[in-house]
């Protein structure tokens, strides 16, 4: 009975060290002016059109990584043919390489100037680094193992049978998906969202090179609150953080909140 209480002690404990006390410090630290300071201090323009960027880096990275994901992990688990280990490999890259090589990488290939296919966009009119959709590629890149690496698991777990009985009866291959293959993964389709919804919220490294960090036009969430750490504005940077880690909590709590009525139907 001790060892067990004694292991939920440090379970907890360590838990505390990194996550909680941190955590809490930055809300103390965000409101300890008063709620007021750092409303104020998340209304302005350059605040509001940070977290608007973040909402677009979201809002377009996390259906089209989903999607991917989705069909990955299919093409993974359901199909024979060659490279799928390769693919399964590659999946996992983002994972092993640091966001800031993936920012470089992508200001090698699609650099204004120099960039390998750069200067064709440029010539069309098109401007992927220090832009929008330098960003955008940067987030959907550092996202997008999560879906695939949740998904594949279940599609193991649920096996072929029910397809099979599916294709047996007359039903489609998309018939077959929307009807059988989704509804038995979805909540590993979902969690995988939640995922790639947090590392996109959070995503610095990447963003941060291919950005080029003009407040108020390339400035994400995460790039305004170090601008403002910088710049000696606490109040600033710990508000904005706050704002990140309610969105991030919100996340998972409407996930856990539905998935008990999702069962019961």
């Amino acid at each position: 009975m001790r060892s067990k209480y004694l292991l939920r002690f440090l379970a907890l404990g360590y838990l505390g060290l990194l996550l909680g006390i941190p955590v809490a410090l930055v809300f103390w630290n965000a409101f300890q002016d008063g709620i007021g300071a750092a409303w104020d201090a998340v209304t302005t323009p350059e605040a509001q059109h940070a977290f608007y960027l973040t909402f677009v880096m979201v809002i377009v990275a996390v259906p089209l990584n989903t999607i991917f994901g989705v069909l990955a992990a299919l093409a993974i688990v359901r199909q024979r043919f060659r490279g799928r280990a390769l693919l399964n490999a590659l999946v996992d890259l983002p994972f092993a390489v640091s966001p800031v090589v993936v920012g470089l990488a992508l200001l090698l290939v699609y650099g204004r100037r120099d960039g390998w296919v750069g200067q064709w966009f440029a010539d069309q009119g098109v401007q992927i680094i220090f832009s929008t959709p330098g960003m955008i590629l940067a987030t959907m890149f550092v996202s997008l193992p999560f879906v695939v690496r949740e998904t594949i698991p279940v599609l193991r777990e649920i096996g072929t049978e029910q397809e099979q009985a599916a294709a047996t009866l007359g039903a489609g291959p998309l018939q077959t998906f929307f009807r059988v293959t989704l509804p038995a993964i979805r909540w590993g389709v979902a969690y995988g969202v939640v995922l790639t919804t947090a590392r996109a919220l959070g995503e610095f490294g990447a963003v941060s090179v291919v950005s080029g960090k003009l407040s108020g036009q390339t400035e994400t969430a995460t790039l305004y609150v170090e601008n403002r750490f910088q710049r000696f504005d606490e109040t600033g940077a710990y508000a904005a953080s706050v704002v990140l880690a309610l969105i991030a909590l919100v996340t998972l709590l409407a996930m856990n909140v539905i998935k008990p009525k999702e069962a019961q139907a």
